[in-house]
């Protein structure tokens, strides 16, 4: 594989061409860099399932491209528009059953849907209402893009120069629009010519952190260490590392935060050496319906990532699995959430109540 990428940056990871969803195939990296077509919403459930496309903001970015692609083909078969929105209703339907977790899905199906409902009750026919579709849908892509810039530029001033910072999953241009969160960070200090040093855990079981944390910042040219997830303690413990950062799949009003699994571990370990906690996520992560990490929904998912890694049995093949995707950090443990509004810090109930999720930056 060719180090350099050709990649422009934003990453292009979800976008509309030529009436389809095309993004980047993840569960190709680091091997191969591919782009895999959605010509219809049971393709785009597909890919989304098996994390061809993962991470918050760019499920929200398919998500609303998936309604848009829903009312395409109901009319390319000649469907009136109430006939169109009934098809366009169980699109959402089908969206929503893939990732419990992913806010920024369900933010995004609402805002898509309550956009088509509108214009088909203005009478708008189905060319309107699509046009209408695919409007919201690149207006969710450019907020995401101008938030991770946004909270990027915020949370580059918490960096000193040079930094080291240790991150997890991956929290990039591949987890979103095509800027990123955590990384988004990296980016904007590098911009603003500090030297920085990221430390990626590979994530287990699915090695995020090595497939794409570890590609994207090598396609930027930003030095990286690649780290298993149980060395991090001692990482920290070095003395070498000046924050935290992860990103975030969904916010409770309190500030617990759901991520990639193996992220409240990493916050216990840095409130245990004294380093910083950081958590970078635009307002379209925050769920002020979930009052606090309790009402997060975990999704847990097959026992083969587990007892499998690159396709090879590791472990007895009938052995139990437990395999949550996720888990909550509570709030008592983050340090600040980097945001698009600035770094907001604790308490969380009064500083992230200034927070409008589906607001514009």
């Amino acid at each position: 594989m060719n180090e350099a990428s050709p990649l422009p940056f934003p990453f292009p990871t979800v976008r509309w061409r030529d009436g389809v969803v095309a993004l980047i195939d993840q569960t190709r990296l680091p091997a191969e860099l591919a782009w895999r077509e959605c010509r219809d919403v049971p393709q785009l459930c597909a890919a989304i399932r098996e994390l061809a496309v993962r991470g918050a903001p760019a499920l929200g970015v398919a998500a609303a491209y998936g309604l848009a692609l829903a009312w395409a083909g109901a009319r390319q078969e000649g469907a009136t528009a109430p006939a169109a929105l009934a098809r366009l209703r169980e699109a959402r339907r089908q969206l929503a059953a893939t990732r419990p977790t992913a806010v920024n899905l369900f933010q995004a199906l609402a805002r898509a849907a309550d956009a088509a409902e509108a214009a088909v009750a203005a009478g708008g026919d189905v060319d309107a209402v699509l046009a209408r579709l695919l409007a919201t849908a690149d207006a969710v892509l450019a907020e995401d893009l101008a938030r991770g810039r946004a909270l990027g530029e915020a949370g580059a001033r918490l960096l000193p120069d040079p930094a080291t910072v240790l991150t997890h999953c991956n929290a990039g241009g591949l987890a979103t629009g095509g800027y990123g969160t955590a990384l988004g960070v990296v980016y904007a200090a590098v911009a603003a010519g500090r030297r920085v040093r990221v430390y990626a855990d590979e994530t287990r079981p699915l090695l995020q952190g090595a497939r794409l944390t570890a590609w994207e910042l090598t396609a930027r040219g930003v030095p990286v260490t690649l780290l298993c997830d149980g060395a991090a303690g001692s990482l920290l413990r070095s003395g070498r590392i000046d924050a935290v950062i992860t990103g975030a799949d969904r916010i409770a009003r309190n500030g617990d935060t759901a991520n990639k699994i193996g992220t409240y571990p990493l916050a216990v370990l840095a409130r245990e050496h004294g380093v910083p906690f950081y958590v970078a996520a635009p307002a379209s992560t925050f769920d002020p319906d979930c009052a606090d990490g309790a009402a997060i929904p975990l999704e847990e998912r097959a026992p083969d990532e587990v007892r499998r890694c690159g396709g090879a049995l590791i472990a007895p093949a009938r052995v139990a699995v437990w395999n949550p995707a996720f888990d909550v950090t509570p709030a008592a443990l983050i340090t600040a959430f980097i945001t698009e509004a600035g770094v907001l810090g604790p308490p969380y109930a009064r500083s992230l109540a200034a927070l409008a999720p589906g607001s514009a930056p």
